[in-house]
């Protein structure tokens, strides 16, 4: 194969991985979302409403729910990685499911800006997980908590799992799923970076979530733009006949 026989199957081939996964644009989400988050975090820093009940006082601090909790990033990622490459319409109904709820964090985070004092003062001995729970601390302020983002997209990714047909018969992976998804829920509370309105509130929002994207709304939408597609499809036969 000649030099110039090699690049056009090399731009064709590139051609054909962009047209494959050309639904990672709405990835593109993360970058706006992270931008907000962050200025969120600068500019809400003293004055907020706080958020603590007294349940939230009888819960010991743990360090060691910091595993679970930062591995909350693997989880989501590898949850929207496996949808991205197996299941399109499982990745979009769970792009839907997250994107959504990450809005409405942000908009209620500007709105009605919140925070709380459950954070220890000090601490009385010293090991790795508790180095890893003071970077925490200095990398994520104690604002901007309901609902839980940690919580909310934990039971986005699970609920994706449970309702995917390719997963249908891997009961191991969703029991390791809920496992995961329990012991990040836990983690949020016990390293005292949310309080319980806070998971309470991701729960509420993930209910009704859940209903719009995995249940009658996400059926109605899908079904009239499949209507609409065949309408098209049947004008351009007319118009070439």
């Amino acid at each position: 194969m000649c030099g110039r026989e090699k690049t056009k199957q090399a731009v064709a081939n590139i051609k054909n991985l962009i047209s494959k996964y050309r639904h990672a644009w709405i990835l593109s989400y993360f970058i706006l979302y992270l931008a907000c988050f962050f200025y969120l975090e600068q500019t809400i820093q003293k004055k907020f409403h706080i958020i603590t009940y007294p349940i939230d006082l009888a819960i010991p601090f743990c360090e060691y729910f910091i595993i679970p909790y930062l591995f909350w990033f693997a989880y989501i990622a590898l949850g929207i990685g496996y949808f991205f490459i197996w299941s399109k319409q499982d990745y979009y109904k769970l792009c839907a499911f997250l994107f959504t709820g990450m809005t409405v964090f942000l908009i209620v985070s500007y709105v009605y800006p919140n925070g709380h004092y459950l954070r220890p003062l000090g601490f009385s001995h010293d090991n790795w997980c508790i180095r890893a729970v003071e970077w925490l601390y200095e990398a994520d302020t104690a604002t901007n908590l309901f609902p839980s983002i940690h919580v909310y997209n934990s039971l986005g990714v699970h609920i994706a799992i449970t309702h995917s047909e390719r997963l249908k018969e891997k009961k191991f992976c969703k029991g390791v799923s809920f496992a995961v998804c329990v012991l990040i829920i836990l983690s949020t509370m016990f390293l005292k970076q949310h309080s319980v309105f806070d998971v309470v509130t991701a729960f509420i929002m993930a209910a009704i979530m859940h209903y719009f994207i995995y249940r009658q709304a996400y059926q109605k939408v899908a079904a009239a733009f499949r209507v609409d597609k065949q309408k098209k499809r049947r004008a351009l036969h007319g118009l070439r006949m």
